[in-house]
């Protein structure tokens, strides 16, 4: 069931409904321990209706990033907006309030083990005084919208990880939020329920206009449901683009090394560490070749044979699909090495990307 009787309306737009201009947090010195700087001066804009993704490495800011967005954390330093309303000048009760607007999943669920999926659902309503009758108006739909109609009376225990996750977005709802944050809320879940959950925040996403922030570790999360990602490494945004566009095209060391494993641009350990940066008598030159959009599935390996009259052999291989656009790599392996300028020369004119990875 859509709940746009529910939701209050508004068309995704360029709009950023969250704001971080200049933010900086540093945690204060414990014991022996000198102050830890965990952001860097951070700016990053999430237009409303999007769904945008922070990748990092552990320890990167992710988890501190999300948390100033909900005031669980203030910034030290900078300025943090959502929907217009700064974030860290709430008093303690407004900020209550405007909490409201701000949905939050997390990694490990926390469900109250003792309230079933319906009570689970229902307590930021009744924390916020609304009566049984429209609590039960609001949690049976939210209920049903994310899968679990049949579960109203479950507990916690009674129900997969799945489930569990379901409860928590569905609960993350009840507020009618205008943003959902997601704090690595699929990492405790196998690869087929990540799936399942993800296809949920799209359609949470799509369906009831609510603008998602996820943070996760994983390129393959920000790949299946990500329309944005930013990118940060030590407390800093190094990179930060549309999906398609970081993925295809990575600028920052951070942003290539985590979308190698995704977009088959990692070559395979027995062979990387067999590449010399030089030619030499024996040893073949490796090219990478990046097709993007419709051409990916050209047969590129054949119109490059026929061209060029060369032998190339295939190393690796993969196409994908990347929020909904065909994305190709294509590692070749060229025997005679004086013919690399004019394979380079010939892959350009067909518009495709390349780089010579080494000799082996």
């Amino acid at each position: 069931m859509k709940l746009t009787e529910h939701i209050s309306s508004g068309a995704a737009s360029d709009e950023a409904i969250i704001q971080l201009r200049g933010v900086e947090k540093t945690f204060a010195a414990r014991g022996a321990n000198a102050p830890v700087t965990a952001l860097h001066e951070i700016n990053l804009d999430v237009p409303r209706g999007a769904i945008l993704g922070v990748i990092g490495r552990s320890g990167a800011g992710k988890s501190t990033l999300i948390r100033l967005v909900n005031g669980l954390e203030l910034p030290s330093s900078g300025s943090v907006r959502v929907d217009g309303v700064e974030i860290s000048a709430l008093e303690e009760r407004a900020l209550r309030q405007e909490r409201r607007s701000i949905g939050m999943i997390f990694q490990h669920f926390n469900l109250l083990a003792r309230r079933t999926a319906f009570g689970n659902v229902a307590l930021p309503l009744e924390i916020a005084g609304v009566s049984k009758a429209e609590i039960r108006k609001r949690v049976l739909p939210l209920l049903d919208l994310v899968g679990l109609s049949d579960k109203v009376d479950r507990y916690p225990a009674e129900l997969s990880g799945g489930q569990k996750q379901r409860v928590g977005i569905a609960r993350a709802l009840a507020t009618n939020p205008k943003v959902l944050l997601s704090d690595e809320a699929t990492s405790a879940l196998d690869p087929e329920t990540t799936e399942q959950i993800l296809a949920l925040l799209k359609q949470v996403n799509a369906e009831l206009d609510v603008t998602v922030l996820l943070i996760t570790h994983e390129m393959s999360v920000i790949k299946g449901v990500a329309d944005r990602v930013a990118v940060i490494d030590e407390g800093r945004i190094v990179e930060e683009g549309a999906t398609y566009d970081v993925f295809t095209g990575p600028q920052h060391a951070t942003t290539r090394n985590f979308v190698s494993s995704i977009t088959g641009t990692r070559l395979p350990e027995h062979l990387a560490t067999r590449l010399s940066a030089t030619p030499s008598a024996g040893k073949e030159a490796l090219v990478q070749l990046v097709f993007k959009g419709e051409g990916a599935a050209q047969p590129w390996l054949s119109v490059l044979t026929r061209k060029l009259d060369v032998d190339l052999g295939i190393v690796q291989a993969k196409v994908d699909h990347i929020s909904g656009r065909p994305f190709g790599t294509l590692v070749v392996s060229l025997p005679d090495v004086a013919k690399l300028p004019a394979l380079l020369e010939t892959s350009k004119e067909l518009g495709l990307e390349t780089e010579v990875l080494g000799y082996a």
